[in-house]
Parts: structure tokens; C-alpha cells; sequence
């Protein structure tokens, strides 16, 4: 299920954005991940679903282009689907730890899922601890609501992992 585990310095990605206001709080970098089993009716994104297009990109290489920006506040990662590439993703972050950040990762997974579902081959608890804002659960078109901020459907809801994974329950973001 989880199709890009061999290759842990590459991102099958759909399509990079170095600068979006749409995708989180201040200028964000985001990845748009390739590939998504959820295949919500209405999705923003149809085009990254089917995991066979897309294209591998070198982890260096999308460091090298957050770090041409200074006035990035974080990194948004979309999909897709970015659970199926949560090693990778995991490892992307690892290599800009230093650079003080911010991680929010789209989902159509539920939290409690990815909590439940974790296990050492597919990483999900890597990326979980590595994201600080986490927007799960699948688009719902009979919830859409172009009102609220930085999700589609009033089912998703806006986590702050970090409080959440120490508490552990969940906790929702406040922006």
C-alpha cells in the first residue's frame, strides 16, 4: 500500500509551490505529494491521486530551494495523500530542523487512525512527531465551507500534534 518506501531520498511529488498564502499561516513552501487512496468527490487535487504519474524528487534538492527564501514561516505538505510518503517526508523535515520552520501536514486520514495504524514500516509516527499543525480527515462536499481557514470541509479538523502526542489527546489548533 505504502508504494515509495524504497526509495528514502526522493519525494514522489505532483508539484512544488515555493511561495503560497493559501496553504497555512505566512509564506509557506509546499509540497504536493503524489499519490491518494481516498479519492474524496470533489477533491482539490485529483490530479495527484493516481500514484504512477508524478515525479521523484531528490530530498537535497528541495532543501536547497527552501533554503533560497528567507521569508518562509514554515512548509506545508498536500497531497495526495503525504501519509504514503511519511519516511520521506519525515526525513525532508529532519534536514531542516535547524531552520526554525513550521511543518503542517494535510491528511484525509484521521488522526486517531494514524495514531492507531503507526508501525515502523510506514512511518506515520515519524511524520506525526515531526508536524506541528496537522488538518485531518477526508474532504467532505456536503460539508464544504469556503469560509473556514485553511481546510475545505468543516469535518477536518486543525490539530496541534505536538500538544496533542504529549497530552495524549487531541488538541486543537488555534490560529
Amino acid at each position: 500500500m505504502f508504494y515509495c518506501n524504497e526509495t528514502q531520498d526522493k519525494i514522489k511529488v505532483a508539484g512544488i509551490v515555493e511561495e503560497s498564502i493559501v496553504d497555512g499561516p505566512g509564506i509557506r513552501f509546499v509540497v504536493f505529494t503524489q499519490g491518494c487512496f481516498h479519492n474524496c468527490l470533489g477533491c482539490h487535487n485529483p490530479q495527484t491521486h493516481n500514484v504512477n504519474l508524478g515525479k521523484y524528487e531528490p530530498i537535497e534538492k528541495i532543501v536547497e530551494k527552501i533554503d533560497e527564501n528567507p521569508l518562509l514561516k514554515g512548509v506545508t505538505f498536500s497531497g495526495g495523500e503525504p501519509f504514503l510518503q511519511a519516511k520521506q517526508l519525515s526525513k525532508l523535515v529532519d534536514e531542516l530542523k535547524n531552520k526554525k520552520l513550521d511543518i503542517i501536514t494535510y491528511t484525509g486520514y484521521n488522526y486517531e487512525d494514524l495514531l492507531e495504524k503507526a508501525n515502523e514500516d510506514n512511518g506515520f509516527l515519524e511524520l506525526l512527531k515531526r508536524t506541528d499543525i496537522l488538518i485531518d480527515g477526508k474532504f467532505d462536499i456536503n460539508k464544504k465551507d469556503e469560509n473556514l481557514l485553511f481546510r475545505g470541509s468543516s469535518n477536518q479538523r486543525v490539530i496541534d500534534v505536538k500538544k496533542s502526542l504529549k497530552c495524549g489527546n487531541l488538541i486543537e489548533y488555534k490560529f
